[in-house]
């Protein structure tokens, strides 16, 4: 909204791509930043250029109380909107732009046109919204016709624990860590869950249900975004079930090694799937996993994807003794980012023992330390456990020795670096001693305290 803002009153006309996967909330942002303002919203639809070009002029018409005009294409219906326009700035959006892009590959080059000769020294923003982030995307690279035109662009990001959080006020923050891990930072999956119930009764009522939204939103939006979805749907269910380096994902899915790389890479630029090295070793190395970054798609890959047969002979309470028999080990891995992310909120308010600029994790052969963070220039680094349970305070202690000697193995200044212990868990005990012994203790009652 901010940036949205800066753009319309900037007194330099404005062509803003905005663009991110399905259910962001990319419509609602720009209506909710258009409301106080004179603004032509049009959503567009994959019925080819003319139908579109026609309703549009009928939407622009509608705006100046004018007679609909007769149009051919997008050039006269943005010929008519610029003889109207006067002083005041109008903001003109297309929705599901990439529609248009879709049907008409020549498109860009006429919005190129009209931005360049029919609203030339017009004072108007003009917004460009789409869903389908490869087909944005083109419409950003160097080789696009608008890749000079457009004056801002925007990728809209899931929310973070924090932000999605507030879907549900009745919730303990017990309970929204558990949604968060389930649901992650996607609204429109946030705003299915209903917070006067419990959490397994929504995963019941919500996800595992023929005929409920969330039943069948993965596979539609891989169908939508994707033509060879069914490959995609196999590197999936390999990664959810543990498989992340390479040559694991080519066995569970029996697609060649040497062609994964391109699925990967537009599960990445679709905010799907995640590539992740050790945070001491420099990005081109080969110690390279992959994890699946959504949690709603972890989650529908790992508890719902494979036992669809049984859901559609309505076997629900079947598959939710299954989830509830492994449901803790889920929300632990999903617990590791969220406490990744409480760290970093705890750096930006300078509660850290120095600025967290580098945050990740770490492995070694059958090593791993959930989060590991350092700062290069003061030689300094943190080595933090995440652990989704209730901890006394020998347990506690018991795990950080533990991660001194995991940590004695990462290579990175050894012999110079100042050294920090961490430990967050869901609720522990006598954090005041384990402090007082230099170690850092959080649980999720200072998750509440710092607003997190």
């Amino acid at each position: 909204m901010e940036f949205l803002e800066e753009k319309f009153n900037s007194d330099e006309r404005q062509l803003i791509v905005i663009y991110g996967r399905r259910r962001l909330g990319k419509t609602e942002l720009i209506k909710q930043f258009c409301k106080d303002k004179d603004h032509i919203y049009f959503l567009a639809d994959r019925r080819g250029s003319l139908l579109n070009a026609e309703r549009f002029a009928n939407i622009a018409a509608e705006f100046f109380g004018d007679v609909p005009p007769k149009v051919r294409n997008f050039d006269d219906v943005f010929t008519y909107i610029a003889i109207r326009l006067n002083k005041r700035k109008i903001v003109t959006v297309i929705d599901e732009f990439s529609y248009l892009v879709e049907k008409d590959d020549s498109i860009p080059s006429v919005f190129q046109l009209i931005w360049d000769e029919v609203l030339k020294d017009k004072n108007i923003m003009l917004i460009l919204c789409g869903s389908l982030v490869s087909m944005m995307e083109s419409i950003l690279s160097y080789r696009s016709p608008l890749y000079g035109r457009r004056t801002g662009q925007w990728k809209l990001s899931p929310l973070r624990f924090n932000q999605a959080k507030q879907f549900f006020p009745n919730y303990s923050t017990e309970q929204r860590v558990v949604a968060y891990s389930i649901l992650g930072g996607i609204p429109f999956y946030l705003n299915t869950f209903d917070d006067r119930k419990d959490i397994y009764t929504n995963i019941e009522e919500k996800i595992l249900t023929k005929g409920e939204v969330l039943y069948e939103e993965v596979e539609f939006l891989l169908r939508e975004e994707l033509r060879d979805y069914s490959s995609y749907l196999s590197i999936l269910e390999a990664i959810a079930r543990g498989n992340s380096r390479l040559s694991e994902i080519a066995n569970f899915s029996k697609i060649q090694a040497k062609d994964l790389p391109k699925y990967l890479n537009v599960l990445i630029r679709l905010d799907i799937v995640e590539k992740v090295h050790p945070i001491t070793e420099k990005r081109a190395t080969k110690k390279t996993i992959y994890k699946i970054k959504d949690n709603f798609f972890d989650f529908y890959f790992r508890f719902v994807y494979p036992y669809k047969s049984d859901l559609e002979l309505g076997n629900v309470k079947k598959v939710m003794g299954i989830i509830k028999k492994d449901f803790n080990t889920f929300i632990g891995k999903k617990f590791e980012d969220v406490s990744r992310g409480f760290l970093y909120e705890l750096s930006l308010k300078g509660l850290t023992p120095f600025k967290l600029l580098n945050i990740g994790t770490w492995w070694e052969k059958d090593e791993e330390i959930d989060i590991v963070a350092f700062d290069r220039e003061g030689k300094r680094i943190l080595f933090c456990e995440a652990k989704w349970q209730d901890l006394d305070e020998s347990e506690a202690e018991r795990i950080l020795e533990r991660l001194k000697k995991k940590a004695s193995v990462v290579k990175w200044f050894n012999a110079k670096r100042k050294e920090y212990f961490c430990l967050i868990g869901k609720r522990l005990k006598d954090k005041k001693d384990l402090r007082e012994k230099g170690y850092l203790v959080f649980d999720l009652e200072d998750f509440e305290k710092i607003g997190f």
